[in-house]
Parts: C-alpha cells; structure tokens; sequence
C-alpha cells in the first residue's frame, strides 16, 4: 500500500494585494447593480498532479523556482490545504519544510524537542531516550537551553534536520533549508540521509537544486515546471532532462549574468571585440556536437607593443568551475603584438566533455615575465550535444560528471602460485570523471 497518494491535486492562489473593506464594499455595490465586481488574477502553482510513493521509496523533486515544489510538499505536509484533488498519507510525517517551521520561538532548543517529539506520538520516556544523540549531532550542546528565537539560520536548520532524522517518523520531508547551513554541517546531513535510506529503508521525499544530489541519494525524481509533473522516473533519465531544459536558458539570459559576474585584469593595452565558435564550414556556432572538433575565433585591439605575446583559452562551468585551459607557450616567441586589430583562431580537437553549457576565458600575458595584459572569463558560451560517436542512451548508461575519455580493460587470473596468467580479455571503453 502506498505511503503517500495524490490525486488530481491543484492548489489556486489569487495575485495582488488582499481584498481591504473599502474594495469588499465597492464590490458589494457592483452586485447590487447587477455587475461582475472585480477580482484578482488566479495563479496556478500545482494543476491536476497525480503520483503515488511506496514505502521505502526515495522519491526527488526538481524543478526550476517557482514551479510549485515547496507548495507541493507543504501541503502533503498539512500544512496547506488544496484547492481541489485529494491526499492520502500513511504513518507519521516529520516535515522540514521551512526555517524555523514547528518550532516555538519562546521555548528553548530542548523544550522544542519535547514539544516536536509529543507532536509525533512519543512518549517523554522515547524523547528523553534521544535526547543526547538530537543535541550531539546537532552540535548546539551549549546552546541547548537558549530560546530558539536567539538562534541563528544555520543553528536553527542544525535542530530541525537534528530533530527530523533522530525521532522514528515513518516519512521524512525535506525542502531546501539544508542550504542555509555551512559546508561541513550539509556533508554531514547528507552522511545522515544516506545512512537512513540504507538502514531504515525511511519513505523520502527530497526538494533540492543541488541535481547531483538529488540523482545520488534518490532512486526517482519528479521533474514539476509551472505546477505540472513533465516528468516521473529513474534519477538519472529525469535529472539529465532537467540538464537539457536548464543549458537552453542558461545559453539565453545567463550568460549576460555570467559576463557581469566574470572576472576581468586588463592593463589598458588591449580590447577584446568579439569571441564566436566556428565550424569547419566557417559558420559561426552555439551548439557543438560531442567530440567534433570547432574553432575560437577571437578578435582583439592592441594599443601598445607585446613582445612575444602568450594566448591563453580556458573552459570553465557556468557557475566558474575551471575545467581547461590550453597555453600558446612558445609558439609566439618572435612575434611582436604592435597596435592594431588581429584575430586569433585556436581550434579544439576531439573535446572531451560531456554535453552541457560551458563558458570559455581568454588572456594575453607578456612572455617574457608572464604578466596578464589581459584576462576574461565567461567571454563565450557554447552547448555540448551528444553526437555519433556519444549519443544520449550511451551518455546516461552510467557516464557522470564533465569529461568523457578512452582507456582499455586488463583481467588477469592469479587463483594459484604455479597458474599461467590467463588474459579475459581488454576492450575499448569510456567513462568519465567528475
């Protein structure tokens, strides 16, 4: 029997401002006459959603904001109630939904724990029982009796997973507070959810925009855009979709944030003008199939000499993880970059990512001493696509992370002392690293 059922779930809001009495006396008078009073536009944020969980089931939601993911869990949480469809939970639910939600802000972080744990069902004999490895693992032993309106975000979201992953509940709900905690406290509570899947075999569900996350801890996700599921499946399948419809945006509207978030060192000596990617048709490109080979075309004003110029190209991810960068050490050492416009190509031979959106930076520096004349990031974007010789089924058969390369198999049998080697076999394959 399913743990959690939905059905035909929709959850109306109205936008604009709440009605006050002189607009409810306005629109009595417009019934009186025999109008139509005005009312206020209705937003949609879930539309007819049906799903259903098992028990046992680590269930993602992903989605971009605002597609109705919080309101989703908020009401199988009570906490909301639909406009129309039906919920069906069964067992206890300990919901984390919101910073500081189920917690009273007059009592202390001890007497909260009491309060959410009779909120569960458990005896104070059960709670007391927990008490120590609540506080312990939420690392707040001295401000245990401080009142929880003293406490900070991060301290507030430490009690609250604390508390939500030690007292037995039947369904863990999870939103994306654990952000707001610090890198070391998020490692540990996805040690604890990790550990609680395995162990107790806990029904999860889990809204988070951290995907790889998602796709690790989580056996299903459910993609959700404008309040509608788009899709339901394997963690890997769904997770690769919501890739696919975040790289065209992030090729639109995001790289203009990108550039002014980039970091840029010019000496005044040189102006970058244009940057394009090329095919070998000469066609200027956004999209680059996986493994085929492109060109970079920059085009640049120099104002003051650069003895024995050296070119830098890089690649880096959109959120500036650097993945590449390629030098021109040495190819340049008799040239002297006098002032004028030049262009620049440097072709990129059988790229090894993995498909994705990716952003590349430039620099000049003087041969001599190594010093930046000029640097840029985020100066391009372009998407990788998965090609002949690296199609999409193949890429979600168990390829991660950004690279893709080649490499050969070796088996050796060695049962006993005296035994010949015995070669299985070898084979070409590839596989990625993250």
């Amino acid at each position: 029997m399913a743990m959690i059922e939905v059905e035909h779930l929709t959850k109306e809001f109205r936008l604009g401002q709440v009605t006050g009495f002189r607009d409810t006396l306005r629109n009595l008078g417009a019934r009186l006459r025999g109008r139509k009073p005005e009312g206020r536009a209705v937003f949609k944020a879930l539309d007819d959603v049906s799903f259903s969980i098992e028990p046992g089931e680590v269930v993602g939601i992903i989605g971009p904001n605002g597609a109705g993911k919080s309101t989703l869990l908020k009401l199988i949480s009570g906490v909301s109630k639909p406009t129309s469809g039906r919920i069906v939970t069964r067992g206890t639910i300990a919901p984390l939904i919101e910073l500081g939600a189920g917690m009273h802000p007059e009592l202390t972080g001890r007497e909260n724990i009491y309060l959410n744990g009779a909120i569960l069902g458990l005896s104070k004999k059960e709670i007391r029982s927990k008490m120590e490895e609540i506080i312990d693992f939420s690392e707040l032993e001295e401000f245990i009796d401080t009142p929880f309106k003293r406490y900070s975000s991060g301290m507030k979201v430490k009690l609250a997973f604390s508390l939500a992953t030690t007292l037995k509940s039947d369904i863990l709900i999870i939103d994306e507070v654990l952000a707001v905690g610090d890198l070391a406290f998020q490692r540990k509570c996805f040690d604890r959810m990790e550990s609680l899947i395995r162990r107790e075999g806990r029904t999860v569900l889990l809204v988070s925009h951290n995907i790889r996350q998602v796709e690790r801890l989580c056996s299903r996700v459910l993609l959700i855009d404008q309040g509608r599921i788009l899709e339901d499946g394997p963690s890997r399948d769904v997770c690769n979709k919501f890739y696919e419809m975040s790289d065209k945006k992030i090729m639109g509207s995001f790289l203009a944030g990108a550039r002014s978030r980039a970091r840029e060192v010019s000496s005044g000596d040189v102006e970058l003008t244009d940057v394009s990617l090329v095919n070998a048709r000469g066609e200027k490109i956004q999209e680059v199939m996986a493994r085929d080979s492109f060109c970079v075309n920059i085009k640049f004003t120099v104002f003051r000499d650069i003895p024995r110029p050296i070119f830098g190209v890089g690649i880096h991810t959109t959120d500036f993880l650097y993945l590449a960068t390629k030098q021109s050490a040495g190819v340049f050492d008799d040239r002297i970059l006098t002032p004028g416009r030049y262009a620049l190509n440097f072709t990129m031979k059988d790229l090894p990512l993995l498909p994705g959106t990716y952003l590349l930076r430039f620099g000049i520096a003087l041969g001599d001493t190594f010093q930046p004349v000029y640097y840029r990031e985020a100066v391009a974007g372009f998407r990788i696509v998965g090609g002949k010789r690296m199609s999409r089924a193949t890429l979600m058969s168990g390829v991660d992370g950004f690279l893709d390369f080649d490499g050969q198999w070796h088996l050796v049998s060695q049962n006993g002392p005296t035994e010949e080697p015995v070669l299985l076999g070898m084979s070409p394959f590839r596989k990625s690293v993250s």
